[in-house]
């Protein structure tokens, strides 16, 4: 049995134990901590494809071909060449940003060689549409930072001391015109043109630059300088590596394969993408009781997709724990709690998990809302007049717009609690609620509970919920 099949094993029978306990959470993070640094390398070549594929949104052309090629490699005595570009334009880095370097740990654990493009020259030149003041050009002070800081964030993720570090300045900066323009000469502008987001805006009356068009061919041309093997990317830069197979071709290269990673939906359910932007990102810097916190803020249906993003469970393991929520012998909020506890584990330690998941649970176990301190607030003497999903978004930065409030209680995700001495009241919010001013909802939830004046006497405290995320109104 190979090393990964022993841990699964033993992780495996601590799986189909009482997972409220913290003894066995205990032992099982420290079995699936101690499996990010697992050597895979007496794993098959088709079972490295497997487990590559298994985490994937695809393998291009097939995940046999990976198979294959990791075999031939493996035949010869060497590791495939496995690439992966990071954009240095950001100081903090979020959970998001870890699944490929994730992806890219197992590629080395198997044996396999790694390199990380740093794109230096498309940092210094910034957006290349010249909309965004988002990218703006960076100098190389501000590139070395921020892959300083970088490097930090996601070393938890990653073996640093085992990668190749190759900044695209090496060929692009001094790449020859005439060289430039015979290889686009060979690339047809419908084939650039087939990305969503050109379409869109040419479909807008809105215009496009060559700069944004000679874009991925640039980025193509980093896997050829460095004959890559195989290239990681995000599934909404498929265009671009495919890019790659084709420029790889016009060098005269056998063309590399693709792995495209999923993006990850954000903490708040609203179905964006996880984006410091909207808020609903976990950051990598972020300390260990924040971390556990924001995870156990996710609706359920997002942990299958964050233990297959974040964790080292393999398929097996995950059908035995969504097997037992189906049944009812596992409820969610122990599964959330070992889920937290994992990415708390390779964050901070083992220790500093087993604290967090200890803090949250004495102070949100409690039966009385109104006994949690730190709770964000809303006044009703200043929003009651506002619309909730308003009061959501502009007032709680619980939801990063108004219509994902209205989505989030199209899934029965917005609630009123009310909380009386007898207990709580716990009100379902329709999407025509969202939008309705929150003084308005509040009163007539309050009348609901008793007529106006008595049950507004009798209850203790009011209470938004939207999805997990908790906040008191205050009257």
């Amino acid at each position: 049995m190979t090393r990964l099949g022993d841990s699964v094993q033993r992780a495996s029978a601590l799986l189909a134990q009482d997972l409220s306990s913290d003894t066995t959470v205990r032992r099982l993070l420290e079995e699936t901590g101690a499996r990010r640094y697992l050597d895979l390398s007496d794993l098959e070549a088709g079972e490295q494809a497997r487990l590559i594929a298994s985490r994937a949104v695809e393998v291009l052309p097939s995940a046999e071909r990976l198979a294959e090629r990791i075999e031939a490699a493996q035949a010869e005595g060497h590791g495939l060449h496995v690439k992966l570009g990071i954009d240095p334009t950001a100081v903090d880095v979020h959970l998001g940003h870890a699944v490929p370097i994730i992806a890219l740990s197992r590629f080395q654990r198997m044996g396999h060689d790694v390199t990380l493009i740093i794109g230096d020259i498309t940092a210094k030149i910034g957006d290349p549409s010249g909309r965004s003041s988002e990218r703006p050009p960076l100098t190389d002070e501000d590139i070395a930072r921020n892959l300083a800081g970088y490097r930090d964030q996601v070393r938890p993720f990653f073996d640093f001391e085992r990668v190749r570090f190759r900044h695209n300045s090496e060929w692009l900066g001094a790449f020859p015109l005439p060289r430039l323009i015979g290889l686009l000469s060979q690339i047809p502008v419908s084939s650039l043109l087939q990305r969503e987001d050109f379409r869109t805006r040419l479909e807008a009356g809105h215009g496009l630059t060559m700069s944004e068009l000679i874009y991925p061919v640039a980025m193509a041309i980093d896997s050829a300088e460095i004959d890559a093997d195989v290239e990681l990317g995000g599934a909404d830069q498929l265009l671009n590596m495919q890019m790659g197979r084709r420029v790889m071709e016009l060098y005269g290269l056998r063309p590399q394969l693709v792995v495209t990673l999923p993006l990850i939906e954000g903490t708040d359910g609203s179905g964006a993408k996880m984006s410091k932007s909207k808020g609903n990102y976990v950051g990598l810097a972020a300390s260990a009781e924040e971390v556990y916190g924001r995870i156990m803020s996710i609706p359920d249906r997002l942990m299958e997709p964050y233990l297959r993003a974040w964790t080292e469970w393999t398929d097996e393991e995950l059908a035995l724990v969504t097997g037992r929520l189906a049944e009812g012998s596992l409820h969610p909020m122990d599964l959330k709690k070992v889920l937290a506890g994992e990415v708390v584990t390779v964050l901070h330690g083992l220790d500093a998990a087993m604290a967090a998941r200890e803090g949250f649970t004495a102070q949100f176990s409690r039966q009385a809302f109104t006994d949690v301190a730190g709770l964000p607030e809303v006044a009703l003497a200043e929003h009651a007049g506002e619309g909730i999903a308003s009061v959501l978004t502009g007032v709680l930065a619980f939801t990063p717009s108004a219509s994902a409030a209205r989505r989030l209680a199209k899934q029965n995700g917005l609630r009123l609690v009310l909380e009386t001495g007898a207990g709580q009241r716990s009100v379902v919010l329709a999407e025509a609620d969202a939008l309705r001013p929150l003084g308005e909802v509040v009163a007539e939830q309050l009348a609901a509970a008793g007529g106006a004046e008595e049950g507004a006497a009798d209850v203790k405290g009011v209470f938004l919920k939207a999805g997990r995320k908790l906040a008191q109104v205050r009257r």
